[in-house]
């Protein structure tokens, strides 16, 4: 079952001066509890697919589905997390947490078993009190993560949710989140211009053409992984150093270039 489609999808975008074809005959199922990953060059669609998905955008034709229905705003079945962290300032960690759940009606004591599960989940047990100006950019991404979550939505939509961070801690988070997909699987679209990033954490990897987007190849990762044992590393550096993994490495690059080459 395919939890996330993209059908014959064109967006087009009237500006001023001219006319900008975003998403070309864009055509992807990401099927449930599969994480995909979508990378390309800058202005080539990815955040566009991710909008589409959660509701935030419609397609000039074509259409988007999710659970089967097709997508005509935000709703519950999807959460998105953003590059910026987007957290209330005046709030601490639990109230953040909380927000959605509060919005949502969730009673209170269903409410504080989801949020208890969702700081063990995420590592944040100890911080319900912080507040995020408190807190370093990883454990704000955390609390970030943690309140998508905690909805318990079918899909959750990830727009370069580590670009803000250190190089240090942008591993830190790409190796909470490899364990957070094997402990609690959920459907993921994740937008990322690392290829390295999406090698790592995805199960197939969407290739994208420069502007009009459209798919150049998916690779599909999870059988390569799995093949090559890569789920048994515990460090991203274990298993950026596996040979079929620099392979797949230059392979991505070497796509990216050639489509780079063609749109000039």
């Amino acid at each position: 079952m395919s939890t996330i489609v993209f059908a014959g999808v064109q967006r087009v975008f009237a500006l001023p001066a001219r006319r900008v074809v975003a998403l070309e005959a864009f055509d992807l199922a990401v099927a449930e509890k599969e994480f995909v990953a979508i990378v390309g060059p800058s202005g080539c669609g990815k955040t566009t697919c991710l909008r589409l998905a959660a509701g935030f955008d419609f397609p000039t034709s074509g259409e988007v589905l999710v659970g089967g229905r097709r997508v005509m705003g935000p709703g519950p079945d999807r959460a998105v997390v953003f590059q910026h962290f987007a957290l209330f300032p005046w709030k601490n960690v639990h109230d953040n947490i909380a927000l959605g759940l509060r919005n949502a009606g969730i009673p209170a004591a269903e409410r504080e078993r989801r949020i208890a599960a969702a700081l063990r989940l995420m590592n944040l047990e100890g911080a319900e009190r912080a507040f995020p100006h408190q807190l370093s950019g990883g454990m704000q991404q955390r609390v970030a993560i943690a309140r998508a979550t905690v909805l318990e939505p079918a899909v959750l939509l990830m727009d370069e949710p580590f670009g803000a961070l250190d190089a240090q801690t942008r591993v830190v988070m790409q190796e909470e989140l490899v364990r957070l997909a094997r402990v609690a699987p959920r459907t993921v679209l994740f937008i990322t211009h690392s290829v390295e990033e999406a090698i790592y954490l995805a199960d197939r990897v969407v290739v994208m053409t420069p502007s009009p987007g459209r798919i150049d190849e998916i690779i599909a990762v999870k059988a390569l992984r799995e093949k090559e044992g890569w789920d048994g590393l515990a460090k991203i550096e274990e298993v950026m150093d596996q040979p079929s993994f620099i392979r797949l490495r230059t392979h991505i690059w070497r796509r990216l270039r050639e489509a780079q080459a063609r749109s000039e």
